[in-house]
C-alpha cells in the first residue's frame, strides 16, 4: 500500500483534493484517514499485543474519523503522504515483532487475534479505500 500511496504524489494536488464522489472524502482525506488509523494502532494497540492480553476497544469509527479530518486539516498532500508512509512502515515493523504464537482479544471480546489476523482487518480496509481511489482516478 505504501508504494501505491507514494505514486499519488505524481498527481496534481487539486486532483487529490477533489471528493471521490459527491458527499465523499477526497483522496487526500482517505490518505489522512488511513494514516490516523495506523497511528492509533501503533500507539494504542500494538504495544499491548502480548499473550492473553485484552487490547482496548476500537474507538467509535465516526468520531475517530472526524478527529482524523480535523487532525489533517492543515496538511497538504505531499507531507500527509510522507507521514502515512513513515507510520505504515513503522506499524508493519512493530507488528512483525509480535510473536506468531501470541494470541490476544480486543475490547473484552471472545475472538482471539494474532498479529497476522489483526493486520488482515486492515488489509481489507486498505483494499476498500484503494478501490475507491482507483475508481476516482479512472474518471
Amino acid at each position: 500500500m505504501t508504494d501505491y500511496i507514494l505514486e499519488l504524489k505524481e498527481l496534481p494536488e487539486e486532483r487529490l483534493c477533489e471528493p471521490i464522489k459527491e458527499g465523499k472524502w477526497s483522496i487526500r482525506q482517505i490518505v489522512g484517514h488511513l494514516y490516523y488509523w495506523d497511528q492509533f494502532n501503533l500507539d494504542k494497540m500494538v504495544p499491548y499485543m502480548a499473550e492473553g492480553a485484552d487490547l482496548p476497544t476500537f474507538p467509535d469509527h465516526d468520531q475517530h474519523n472526524e478527529e482524523a479530518m480535523s487532525f489533517i486539516e492543515d496538511y497538504s498532500v505531499e507531507p500527509l503522504i510522507d507521514r502515512f508512509v513513515l507510520t505504515r512502515k513503522e506499524l508493519i515493523e512493530e507488528i512483525s515483532r509480535v510473536g506468531s504464537d501470541v494470541r490476544f482479544t480486543i475490547g473484552g471480546g471472545k475472538r482471539k487475534f494474532s498479529g497476522e489476523s489483526f493486520i488482515k482487518i486492515f488489509i481489507k480496509h486498505d483494499a476498500h479505500h484503494q478501490k475507491q481511489i482507483n475508481e476516482k482516478l479512472l474518471k
